[in-house]
């Protein structure tokens, strides 16, 4: 149900996907600084904004001060597809846990509470095991929500070898928000746009500052 604060209370958990080594950044992403918040402050708190529980998938003595929201992935080094299978798994634990889970990864720095409250609400709607935005070239797999009865297909998947979570979600029941859904919220094109290195970040600061001047 939504709230006047829009939340969508009970009915789905958020984590932020941290556990990346950064190796192409050259320091830890997470902590890079959009104006006075780092890129994982900023995504936690639109997490918040659409779920009562948020949790971080990290290394437990990564990030100090969100010691209370981490989660220890239970793949580290194996990717985000490790991850979103511990957010599941974290989920599926709880009993009486939530049908589903919004997963997004903490690099993406022009991500809006707008399109994470659209997205949650089209996955309450609807019977899918994953709902995920597509752009012109690709799936956006990092930020979506996962229903949390999803986790045995993907986990079976994982057993197997695969680590691409595109390939993973070949065994679920997908749906697909194509670009007649997204732009409404971001006509720039920016949404899913992810900070891979430091000219990735000093352009996200860029854009970011001329925004906020």
């Amino acid at each position: 149900m939504v709230t006047g604060e829009g939340k969508l209370r009970g009915a789905i958990r958020g984590y932020v996907l941290a556990g990346g080594a950064s190796s192409r950044f050259g320091s830890d992403k997470a902590l890079a600084k959009l104006g006075r918040e780092t890129v994982l402050s900023r995504a936690c708190r639109l997490l918040e904004a659409v779920s009562d529980i948020v949790q971080v998938v990290a290394k437990t003595e990564r990030y100090p001060h969100f010691q209370e929201k981490i989660i220890e992935d239970r793949w580290p080094g194996a990717g985000p597809l490790g991850g979103i299978i511990t957010a599941l798994l974290d989920t599926a634990e709880v009993k009486g846990g939530s049908q589903w889970n919004l997963i997004v990864s903490c690099d993406m720095p022009f991500l809006t509470h707008d399109w994470l409250s659209y997205m949650t609400e089209r996955a309450l709607a609807c019977d899918a095991e994953v709902v995920v935005a597509q752009t012109e070239h690709r799936l956006e797999p990092l930020c979506a929500c996962w229903r949390t009865s999803a986790l045995g297909k993907l986990r079976g998947a994982f057993d197997e070898g695969v680590r691409k979570v595109t390939d993973a979600m070949k065994q679920l029941h997908m749906e697909v928000l194509d670009e007649t859904h997204w732009k409404r919220f971001d006509s720039a094109e920016r949404l899913f746009w992810n900070m891979n290195t430091q000219q990735d970040y000093e352009e996200a600061v860029r854009i970011w500052t001329t925004e906020n001047a």
